[in-house]
C-alpha cells in the first residue's frame, strides 16, 4: 500500500513501525454545537482508511479526541449558562450519535482533553526542563526556532513567516520571546475552566493536548497522524514541534490530509449561509448517501457538495442496493442449487473487480476508482446473476457487493421497509408522551423514527412526517 505522506510529499510505500499493527491518531471535532459536514469528510475517508487496513490483516489502534476545552465551548456556556463540561458532554454524545449515523466505527480510544491535563503538564514541564519553553507571568511558551526542524510538514521557513507572511504568524503578544512562539498553558480569565499548574490557574494551549493524548495511547511514535488539510499549520507543525523535543524521537512517520470541503463552490460558512451540520443533512437523506458522496472523490481533491451531487449520489447508491437486493431475490427464487461448471468459471472472472478494487485502495486509499470497481461488479452481476442462475451463483455475487461495500463502510443490504401502520403508531405514542409530559421519551421516540428514515415535523395541524 502506497500512501501520500505531506511531510515527503509523494507516495510512499506504507512499512508500520511495528509488523502487523497501525498506530494511528486522527484529530477530532471541537465540541460546541452539531458537527458539521466539513468535520464529516476526515471521520468518513480515515474510518475508511482504518476499515482496509483492518481488512488488509493490521491490528488498527485508532485515536480520535474529542476537544472539550475550548473558546467556543466557553462562549457557548456563557449563552446558556451551563457549565463549560455541560456543553462538552452534550455534544460528545451528539457526535457520536452522528457518526454512528454516518456507520463511522468508534474509535478504539476517543480521549477528551479536559481529562488528560496531567499528561499535558508532565509533557510542558519536560519541556521547560529542556529549555524549549519558559514562562511569562503565568503563560507558557514553546522556543520555535529552538527545533531546528520546525515547518518541515507545512514546507514553510521560519524567516518567511516572519518577515513576509505576518497571517501565518501564530498569535503574539509583546511579552513572547519572539513572534512564532506558541502558547502551551495559559492563565485563566474570569468565568473560565481551570486547572492549577506551577505556573498559573489555567488551561492548555490547543496543540499541546493532540501531543499528550497521543502519547498516552499510542506511545511515543506513530505510524500515521491524520485530518484535515487546514491543521497542516500551525497545529500539525506545532504538534510535531512539541512531541519531538519533549520524546527525542520521530512523532509520526506517514502524515495524511484531506483536502477541503465546498458548498455549491464556495467555502462553507454561516456568514454565506451555506453552512449544514449533518444532523440537517440527516433530516434530509439517510446519511450512507453523505458517506458515499465523500466517497465518490479521492480524499486529497477538493470537493463539492450540493443538491444536484447528493441526489446523483442517491441514485447511484441505490443501483447497487437494489442490485444486491435483486441478487437475495434470484437466490431464493433458485431451483437449483449448486455451481455449475460455467458458473464457477464467471466466479474466476469475477475475481477480477476484487484486485481493481483492491489496486485503487492500495493506491493512496483511491476510493473514487474503488467505487468504479464495485459498479463494475454490480454490471456484472446484472447480466450474469439473472433468473435461472444456482442460488450458489447469485448468493457468491451478492456477498462479494457486500464485502466489498462493507470495506468502504456503505451498507449494500436494503433497509427492511417501515409500514406507514408503524409510524403513525409512534406517533401517537409520542403525542401521549408530550401531553404526559414525559418529553424525555418523546424525544426517544423522534430519534427512534429519524434512524428508521422518518423525518418528523409539528404544526399547527399536526405531526406531519416525510421519508428522509
Amino acid at each position: 500500500m502506497r500512501l501520500y505522506n505531506t511531510l515527503t510529499k509523494r507516495k510512499e510505500e506504507f512499512v508500520p513501525i511495528e509488523e502487523g499493527k497501525v498506530r494511528m491518531y486522527v484529530c477530532g471535532p471541537t465540541v460546541y454545537n452539531f458537527i458539521h459536514i466539513g468535520n464529516a469528510r476526515p471521520m468518513i475517508v480515515f474510518d475508511t482508511a482504518r476499515r482496509y487496513m483492518e481488512y488488509k490483516g493490521y491490528e488498527v489502534n485508532f485515536v480520535s479526541n474529542f476537544t472539550d476545552v475550548d473558546d467556543k465551548i466557553i462562549k457557548k456556556s456563557i449563552e446558556e449558562g451551563i457549565p463549560a463540561e455541560e456543553v462538552s458532554e452534550r455534544f460528545i454524545k451528539e457526535c457520536k450519535k452522528d457518526m454512528a449515523d454516518m456507520n463511522v466505527r468508534p474509535a478504539t480510544t476517543h480521549p477528551q482533553a479536559t481529562k488528560e491535563i496531567q499528561g499535558m503538564l508532565d509533557m510542558i514541564q519536560t519541556l521547560m526542563d529542556k529549555g524549549y519553553a519558559y514562562n511569562v507571568n503565568g503563560t507558557v511558551y514553546f522556543r520555535t526556532r529552538k527545533f531546528e526542524e520546525y515547518g518541515k510538514l507545512s514546507h514553510k521557513n521560519l524567516d518567511d513567516l516572519r518577515s513576509g507572511e505576518r497571517a501565518l504568524l501564530v498569535t503574539g503578544e509583546d511579552q513572547k520571546e519572539d513572534p512564532l512562539d506558541f502558547v502551551l498553558w495559559k492563565p485563566k480569565k474570569e468565568g473560565e475552566p481551570a486547572w492549577e499548574s506551577a505556573w498559573s490557574d489555567g488551561r492548555p494551549g490547543w496543540h499541546i493536548e493532540c501531543s499528550v493524548m497521543s502519547k498516552k495511547y499510542l506511545g511515543d511514535e506513530i505510524d500515521i497522524h491524520a485530518g484535515g488539510e487546514d491543521l497542516i499549520f500551525p497545529h500539525h507543525e506545532n504538534e510535531i514541534a512539541q512531541s519531538e523535543c519533549a520524546n527525542g524521537k520521530i512523532f509520526a512517520k506517514y502524515w495524511l490530509h484531506n483536502a477541503f470541503l465546498n458548498i455549491d463552490n464556495r467555502k462553507m460558512s454561516k456568514s454565506l449561509g451555506n453552512f449544514f451540520t449533518v444532523r440537517e443533512i440527516g433530516e434530509k437523506y439517510d446519511l450512507q448517501i453523505l458517506r458515499f458522496f465523500m466517497l465518490s472523490a479521492h480524499y486529497r481533491s477538493p470537493l463539492n457538495f450540493s443538491q444536484e451531487i447528493m441526489e446523483a449520489s442517491k441514485n447511484a447508491l441505490e443501483r447497487i442496493v437494489t442490485c444486491a437486493d435483486s441478487l437475495k431475490r434470484i437466490a431464493d427464487a433458485a431451483a437449483n442449487a449448486d455451481l455449475t461448471a460455467e458458473e464457477s468459471a464467471k466466479l474466476t472472472e469475477m475475481a477480477a473487480f476484487r484486485n481493481k478494487f483492491e489496486e485503487a485502495m492500495d493506491d493512496d486509499l483511491n476510493t473514487a476508482d474503488a467505487i468504479a470497481a464495485v459498479f463494475e461488479l454490480v454490471k456484472f452481476a446484472n447480466t450474469e446473476a439473472v433468473s435461472g442462475c444456482s442460488k450458489a451463483f447469485a448468493e457468491a455475487v451478492r456477498k462479494e457487493i457486500i464485502e466489498l461495500c462493507d470495506i468502504l463502510g456503505l451498507i449494500a443490504e436494503k433497509k427492511e421497509e417501515v409500514l406507514d401502520a408503524d409510524i403513525e403508531a409512534l406517533i401517537q405514542e409520542r403525542t401521549a408522551a408530550k401531553k404526559a409530559k414525559n418529553f424525555a421519551r418523546a424525544d426517544e421516540i423522534r430519534a427512534q423514527l429519524l434512524e428508521m428514515g422518518i423525518v418528523l415535523k409539528d404544526t399547527r395541524e399536526g405531526v406531519v412526517w416525510t421519508r428522509a
